[in-house]
C-alpha cells in the first residue's frame, strides 16, 4: 500500500484565495514560557491559528453554499474516507472543462479528481488568473452520474472571471456532493485503482475547512 499526499502545506502568510486573509500561525504558549509550569526542564508549545476556513487544500460541504445544507459536523464520515476514485486527465491548456471530458468513464459511486497540473502555479500570482474550471454542464453531468465527490487541481472549481452564480458549487453541493479544491500531486496517482480521503474536523456551523487529502494505492 502506498499513500500519496495530495495537499499543499499551509504556513503563516500563505494566500490561498486572492482577497481573503492569509493565516496567522504562532505561539499561544511558547516553549520558553511554558518551562515555568513544569519541573525537570519539561517544555511544551501550544499553538494559535487565525484563518478563514478556505485555506490551503480544503473541502466544501453543502452549508458552504446553502444555509439549509449540511455543515461539516453533519456530513457522514463515510463521505470523506476511502472513496473509490478515478483521475481524469485534462490538457493543461484547457480552461473550460465541459461534460465531454467526463464521458466514457465509469464515474458512478466514485470520487472524481480532475488533474489539470494547475498546482504548478501554486503560491504565485499566476495561480489566481485564468485557471481551469468545470462548466455548468460538466457539473450537471457529474451530478447525474451520482459521483461521491469532485476534486480539482485548480484555484476554483467554478469560473471566477465574472460575478456569476457559481453553478458548479451550486449544482454539486445542492446534491450533497462535496468539493475539494487546491489539490496537488495528482500526477502521482494512477488513473484508477486507488481510493481518496479528505477528512475535515467536525465543526458545527462551518461548511469548509482544510483537509489532509491523500490517495491510497494498492
Amino acid at each position: 500500500m502506498k499513500l500519496i499526499d495530495l495537499s499543499h502545506t499551509v504556513y503563516s502568510g500563505l494566500v490561498t484565495y486572492k482577497g481573503l486573509p492569509a493565516p496567522l500561525i504562532c505561539d499561544y504558549l511558547s516553549r520558553e514560557t511554558s518551562r515555568a509550569n513544569y519541573e525537570g526542564g519539561s517544555e511544551f508549545q501550544i499553538g494559535k491559528i487565525e484563518m478563514v476556513t478556505n485555506t490551503g487544500t480544503y473541502i466544501d460541504c453543502p452549508f458552504h453554499r446553502y444555509a439549509d445544507g449540511k455543515d461539516l459536523s453533519e456530513m457522514e464520515l463515510e463521505r470523506f474516507v476511502d472513496l473509490p476514485a478515478i483521475a481524469i486527465r485534462i490538457d493543461p491548456a484547457q480552461l473550460a472543462i465541459a461534460s465531454e471530458a467526463f464521458k466514457g468513464f465509469d464515474l458512478r459511486g466514485r470520487a472524481v479528481l480532475v488533474h489539470t497540473n494547475w498546482s504548478r502555479h501554486w503560491d504565485t500570482s499566476a495561480y489566481f488568473e485564468n485557471h481551469p474550471f468545470i462548466t455548468a454542464g460538466g457539473a450537471e453531468y457529474l451530478r447525474d452520474q451520482k459521483v461521491l465527490l469532485v476534486g480539482i487541481e485548480s484555484h476554483n472549481i467554478d469560473d471566477t472571471r465574472t460575478r456569476n452564480s457559481r453553478p458548479v458549487h451550486s449544482a454539486l453541493l445542492r446534491a450533497e456532493i462535496p468539493i475539494v479544491e487546491h489539490l496537488c500531486n495528482l500526477d502521482q496517482l494512477p488513473d484508477e485503482g486507488f481510493t481518496f480521503s479528505a477528512v475535515p474536523p467536525k465543526f458545527k456551523g462551518a461548511g469548509t475547512f482544510p483537509v489532509r487529502a491523500y490517495g491510497k494505492v494498492g
